[in-house]
């Protein structure tokens, strides 16, 4: 069964009414309705909804069951939550005015019902339920939006449009038709997969799609498991009503915009804090505090989370070195030096980690003591710890097109490969071997193994997906790395990777002699690169680690950024002269700072111009020189020892003044940036404290406007009563008087205006002061009796023009059985005595 979640503020009264009058009572699903209500006032939402369907409309208890075919409203003060299909109640844990109500619902059912979940937001103010929408989205499940030119207030629809979480946009009439086109072309997982258009479509049939694909996003998605891309296509497919993959094809081509939200649906952006928390146990109390052990005490940590989403996973690794390094006894204390990459293919994602602000709904995975550690809690959201946050660069990264981050402690690769088919699963892992360092960890996901791989990886502990690098080295892996992944995406374009099966079939062809050659050079050629005109680097061969490194921040694979120290300055001057020079330029002896400590290197730099293909790039060799040369400082010839010595003091004074020069412009700087970091937190204070009070008052007038909404419908079924009322008395034969409990008029028919003198002004005027035309003097005093004595009179008076009536007097009661007046009915029996009158005077007749 689906659940649909809808949510609605101000004006939603108008919309709710369009979606249900256009909703049929049989489509098996369930209806959730949560609109933003005066918690102190009784809501009448589920009256005013029965009036549009034919379903019943209950408000939501405690542990109500849901059943399909059926609408639940919540009721005031009140957030509500999905559980196994039963719904939950729970106080508002934030302060009136700060409410996400509809955010809390559509979180629940992204986290319920995964894929099958369906939000809809309608009109309202403000930005209630983009956030849900987001998780909705992330699940794979369907967002729906109220266009904002049908609605009375279009502040959240234009929110969830703008933050493009959106699959559907249309009038709210319209939605249940678009809904359910929907569900009857993407059936619930598990069920109709028979049905499915694109079930059993083959990847050749994709091709055209997956081409144009990767042409505008340069991301190829021909060697994800056929199963992931058929279940998204299909979805996009049925959010537009397409049912021909042709057809859908042509449409991609015609709209970039589809194009981009294809490609965001195709990536898996499930994720989460400490998934597997055996496995991240496992890390902290003995595979980090081995990893730590053996490397030296001054030693940079690098770690790489691939496929990091929204950084959940990246952030969850460096806690766990945090804790691990805590966690050691005194013996074993060093200061934490960690580098963590985490990348990600979705610009949309990298953003989202960057930022480190995270639901309040991650309490359920992530314990209290490192909630209170390494987070700092604000209303509506958890932000991770500086300390923590300051660990982690972020990189929007293919990991199947780009260059690997190398030189690597530990890989964490969790549940990425699961969505790649074995050819590319194949390719990827030597990959990672390629990058670790000998004994480097490896972190994959509870589904996905290393198949085959033995004699690359170790598994560290049985049914744990925690492997370690073994030292293990073959031209066929260098020959893989090098052929099977061109480092930049403009070598890509121009020459596209090649399968596995055409590398294949390529090796069987080559003679003896090029294997021979590709052999020497892949074991004793030196390290080189290639960079186009930019100087970014487009292809590598040989181990370029000690040279060149990543730059931290966003990937950057321009040379100048990744060369290292002692090589920057020659290199930038010498690749600006090499186009110009037909000989190669040598530098020698360049002293570069390694990991190991100072390396004198030989660079050759030399400007290509043939074959084509390769013309106008340049190519840089790298070559460690025979012995380390030392940059000395010659004495002059003409100089004495002691004047050589007082020349070498005068300069360190020299350099020890520009120190302290140094560290008192540092330390003012530091002063003004505290007292900045303070005014900056002040305005920040007030800011926040603006943003709060404008929240309540929005959220207030969205309660407002829902009262008033119900309080004109109801003013509208009064007026429509009274009319009824005036109707029915109209039409009797009988005059009726209504008057107060001071017995002034208060309402009568027109029929009472030929018996009594009334005009439309005397309402609100006592009885005594009419005249009329029955003998009934009496009338004022029978009706104040009544009035006291709730006893009924009825008597029989007659009038100047000699007609009879029947005047009875009874109470007037409300609906609450409270006396508040009198009623006084006027009966015309003329006919009646008249006859009487007859029959007394011809008893035989």
């Amino acid at each position: 069964m689906r659940i649909v979640g809808i949510g609605a503020s101000a004006g939603g009264l108008a919309s709710l009414e369009g979606f249900f009058r256009n909703t049929p009572c049989d489509t098996g699903m369930a209806f959730l309705v949560v609109q933003h209500l005066d918690p102190t006032q009784k809501a009448l939402l589920p009256e005013l909804l029965q009036r549009y369907t034919e379903m019943p409309v209950y408000e939501a208890q405690q542990n109500m069951p849901i059943r399909a075919d059926s609408i639940y409203v919540i009721p005031p003060n009140q957030e509500l939550r999905v559980v196994d299909e039963t719904l939950k109640l729970e106080q508002p844990a934030q302060p009136r005015g700060q409410r996400l109500p509809i955010n809390v619902l559509f979180s629940s059912l992204a986290s319920v019902q995964n894929e099958r979940a369906i939000a809809v937001v309608l009109s309202g103010m403000g930005s209630d339920g983009t956030l849900g929408l987001q998780a909705v989205k992330a699940v794979g499940g369907l967002s729906v939006v109220e266009s904002p030119e049908s609605a009375q207030f279009d502040a959240m629809p234009k929110s969830a449009i703008d933050a493009g979480c959106c699959d559907i946009v249309a009038p709210a009439d319209e939605l249940p038709d678009r809904i359910l086109a929907y569900d009857r072309r993407v059936p619930e997982p598990g069920h109709g997969q028979e049905n499915s258009h694109l079930a059993h479509a083959s990847l050749t049939r994709l091709d055209p799609l997956l081409r144009l694909l990767q042409r505008h996003t340069r991301h190829d998605f021909s060697l994800y498991k056929p199963t992931t891309l058929n279940r998204r296509i299909e979805r996009r497919m049925a959010i537009h009503g397409i049912s021909d993959l042709a057809d859908y094809t042509h449409f991609l081509e015609d709209n970039e915009q589809e194009i981009q939200l294809l490609f965001r649906e195709l990536l898996i952006g499930v994720t989460g804090f400490f998934r597997d928390p055996e496995t991240w146990d496992y890390l902290v109390e003995t595979g980090l505090p081995d990893l730590l052990d053996s490397q030296p005490q001054d030693h940079t940590l690098r770690a790489w989370v691939v496929g990091c989403s929204t950084g959940e996973e990246a952030y969850s690794l460096a806690i766990a070195f945090t804790e691990a390094l805590e966690n050691a006894g005194p013996e074993r204390k060093r200061e934490l030096n960690l580098q963590i990459f985490a990348s990600d293919i979705s610009p949309e994602a990298i953003s989202i980690a960057r930022r480190g602000q995270y639901p309040l709904s991650i309490e359920d995975t992530v314990s209290e003591d490192r909630l209170a550690r390494f987070f700092i809690r604000h209303d509506t959201h958890y932000q991770i710890l500086p300390s923590i946050r300051d660990k982690v660069m972020f990189a929007t990264h293919d990991v199947i097109l780009d260059p690997p981050f190398t030189n690597l402690d530990l890989i964490a690769c969790r549940n990425l490969l699961i969505y790649f088919d074995v050819t590319l699963q194949r390719r990827i892992l030597p990959l990672f071997h390629y990058s670790l360092r000998p004994n480097g960890l490896l972190m994959l996901g509870s589904s996905e193994t290393i198949g085959r791989l033995n004699h690359l990886f170790a598994p560290l502990k049985p049914k744990m997906r925690l492997y370690r690098s073994k030292p293990f080295e073959s031209v066929r892996h260098s020959d893989f790395l090098l052929r099977s992944f061109p480092p930049m995406s403009t070598l890509h374009k121009e020459h596209p990777v090649h399968s596995n099966e055409t590398l294949s079939q390529e090796d069987t062809n080559n003679t003896l002699q090029s294997a021979a050659d590709h052999v020497l050079l892949q074991g004793y050629a030196p390290a080189s690169v290639v960079l186009n005109a930019d100087a970014d680097i487009v292809y590598i061969s040989g181990r370029t680690g000690k040279y060149l490194e990543p730059a931290a921040g966003k990937a950057n694979w321009n040379i100048h950024a990744m060369a290292r120290e002692g090589l920057r300055e020659p290199l930038y001057t010498a690749l600006k002269k090499a186009p110009d020079q037909s000989e190669p330029i040598e530098l020698t002896g360049l002293p570069v700072q390694t990991g190991a400590g100072t390396q004198a290197v030989d660079v050759t730099i030399q400007a290509l111009r043939e074959p084509e293909a390769l013309k106008g790039m340049t190519m840089v060799v790298f070559r460690d020189a025979p012995t380390p040369v030392m940059s000395r400082r010659r004495k002059p010839a003409s100089a004495t020892e002691a004047d050589y010595v007082a020349e070498i003091q005068r300069y360190q004074k020299e350099i020890d003044s520009l120190r302290q020069q140094a560290k008192l412009t540092r330390e003012e700087l530091q002063a003004s940036n505290e007292k900045l970091q303070t005014t900056n937190e002040e305005l920040q204070s007030a800011n926040e404290e603006l943003t709060t009070s404008k929240e309540e008052m929005q959220s207030m007038n969205e309660e407002l406007q829902t009262i008033n909404t119900e309080l004109q419908t109801k003013l509208d079924d009064l007026a429509l009563a009274q009319s009824d009322m005036q109707n029915v008395l109209n039409s009797i034969e009988i005059a009726v008087l209504f008057l107060d409990k001071e017995l002034n008029v208060r309402r009568y028919t027109e029929r009472a205006t030929s018996i009594i003198n009334l005009r439309e002004s005397d309402i609100g005027r006592p009885l005594s002061d009419l005249t009329t035309s029955l003998r009934y003097p009496e009338l004022q005093e029978d009706g104040q009796k009544t009035l006291d004595s709730l006893a009924v009179t009825e008597k029989q008076i007659t009038t100047n023009d000699d007609r009879w009536f029947s005047v009875r007097i009874i109470p007037y009661r409300r609906l609450d059985n409270m006396v508040d007046g009198v009623v006084i009915t006027l009966v015309d029996i003329t006919d009646t005595k008249t006859l009487e009158s007859s029959l007394r005077k011809n008893p035989q007749s």
